[in-house]
């Protein structure tokens, strides 16, 4: 089955093509996956304007559709079915590929398949590892997601543990922008945290006791603080040591979730995905919990952690198979209701 895939939910428009083949996807293909960034245009304003972003869709998306077909070698006549990001994103941006994907597959009478892009993200661990199967935890954190979710099979997604407030992703992005790193602030912060000592500053968890759930909002908070006392004080600040205790602090209250979970539900396969998943440290820290219990960790490659088509085809297939299908009333949604799900 090949799949021509769409993701537009922030700030990246990402057009795939992929084949998937077997009854459960065991052959699984990228064919070609173009990616369009709009780091630069946001960097100006030190995070993404949703307004924007909607701009920058539209100006990309059609070009790189023809893209991603002419590197795959294939025109709209090979593809079996058209895949789109519907929710959870900045809606301004998920209506364009929506829209753009509804108007495709009309055209050429294609199948119309919606995904939640939390769901793609995990899915793309799929890729490079041939025999992960569901049942299996994952772990997605990014920019605007964490959660904790139990998957139960490709499609059913059972919600365990969440963010009550910021992602982490956006704690890392917002206390980077606090120390005058340029956006966007996570892979500064990992490489700051590298050169520094990661016990100069006791920062809080964000791990909510008698829950599987987080709080990244007071953490970030007790950065801010800690950089204004220094500021009222005329103490110098160690931008290494910041990155580095956040990055602990960080660190720490995962694993502190992840051991309550394992605990209460003794798992043994772990996804670990979405775009704070290519940072080193939480990859290092995450790998040593899945050793110390004996879990199989399972993690995209870098380049496949952040918003890609190709996550979205890689659902898609499932969804497919399932036979949820969207026709031409689906319309992009902010959130999917009380959970990402």
């Amino acid at each position: 089955m090949i799949i021509l895939a769409f993701e537009s939910s922030c700030d990246e428009t990402s057009v795939a093509v992929a084949e998937l083949l077997g009854d459960s996807g065991e052959s699984r293909r990228i064919l070609s996956n173009k990616t369009a960034t709009q780091i630069a245009t946001h960097a100006l304003y030190g995070g993404v304007v949703p307004e924007i972003a909607g701009r920058a869709h539209t100006e990309a998306i059609s070009g790189l559709c023809y893209e991603a077909l002419s590197a795959a070698g294939m025109t709209m006549k090979d593809i079996d079915a058209v895949a789109v990001t519907a929710t959870p994103g900045l809606v301004g941006a998920l209506l364009v590929g929506v829209n753009f994907a509804k108007g495709l597959a009309l055209s050429y009478n294609k199948p119309l398949i919606a995904v939640n892009h939390v769901k793609g993200h995990a899915a793309a661990a799929y890729y490079e590892n041939p025999d992960l199967k569901a049942p299996f935890f994952a772990l997605v954190a990014s920019g605007g997601h964490t959660s904790l979710t139990y998957v139960k099979t490709p499609t059913e997604f059972v919600p365990v543990g969440r963010t009550r407030d910021d992602a982490v992703g956006e704690a890392f992005d917002k206390s980077a922008r606090r120390l005058g790193l340029p956006y966007p602030g996570g892979a500064e912060m990992d490489r700051l945290a590298s050169a520094g000592n990661p016990d100069a500053i006791t920062f809080p968890s964000a791990a909510l006791r008698g829950s599987f759930d987080f709080s990244f909002s007071g953490l970030k908070t007790a950065v801010m603080n800690y950089l204004n006392g220094c500021a009222q004080k005329g103490e110098p600040v160690c931008r290494e040591d910041v990155a580095a205790s956040f990055t602990k602090a960080v660190c720490d209250s995962v694993t502190t979730q992840l051991e309550a979970a394992w605990k209460n539900y003794r798992f043994e396969r772990l996804v670990f995905a979405g775009g704070v998943a290519a940072n080193s440290h939480l990859r290092r820290r995450i790998g040593d919990f899945c050793r110390e219990h004996g879990v199989k960790l399972y993690m995209p490659s870098v380049p496949l952690c952040g918003d890609n088509g190709a996550m979205i085809a890689a659902q898609a297939f499932f969804e497919y198979h399932e036979g949820h299908l969207a026709n031409s009333s689906l319309n992009a949604k902010a959130t999917a209701g009380k959970s990402v799900f």
